[in-house]
């Protein structure tokens, strides 16, 4: 089975998957990767000039990846994989930096994934308001900031209208021990 965990920046998830390693014996992971795909994608998300198809496309190439490498592996294993962001982020976020460049930026990414990624069985949504959001993320790179995280947070929404059955929302706004109960009742409930 694969979970991932999704929300945006400032949501929470990242702290909730580091507490789920040290009690779970499950793979864990997280994209941008720690792969020189993952690189690369770091290094656009601290240029606000990099080029929004491009780094739609370093997030594809790094997302493809992980697949080969980490995720499809785990599964053929029978590993339960949790994944800290996965393709729903590139959606939901590229869906944004597109905007302009492109007629519909959310379908055109989902479209190009279509064929090939796999999608997850379950995924977590962590559920925060961007200004929350922003104020706990620091607010230090561009996908940090008020008004992107609310037009992403607009994209989730859309996501998870398209898919309601895969997505379980949890209030991230509650004290990060309350919601890493919850993300493990939903995971003891589904798994």
């Amino acid at each position: 089975m694969l979970v991932t965990l999704e929300g945006i920046d400032g949501s929470g998830k990242t702290t909730v998957w580091e507490a789920l390693r040290e009690t779970r014996d499950y793979t864990f992971t997280r994209e941008p990767t720690e792969s020189w795909y993952g690189d690369a994608v770091r290094r656009s998300i601290g240029d606000d000039d990099a080029d929004p198809l491009a780094e739609a496309f370093l997030y594809t190439a790094d997302h493809a990846a992980h697949l080969a490498d980490v995720v499809r592996p785990a599964l053929e294993r029978g590993d339960v994989v949790v994944s800290d962001r996965y393709s729903d982020s590139r959606y939901a976020y590229q869906g944004v930096t597109l905007d302009g460049v492109l007629d519909d930026p959310l379908d055109y990414v989902r479209d190009v994934h279509r064929p090939w990624t796999r999608p997850p069985d379950l995924t977590v949504y962590f559920d925060v308001d961007p200004r929350t959001a922003a104020a706990r993320a620091g607010a230090t790179n561009k996908f940090e900031r008020v008004e992107f995280l609310a037009r992403v947070r607009d994209n989730y929404e859309t996501l998870i209208d398209a898919d309601p059955e895969r997505f379980v929302r949890v209030d991230a706004t509650q004290p990060p021990d309350v919601v890493r109960e919850r993300v493990e009742a939903v995971l003891d409930d589904r798994l």
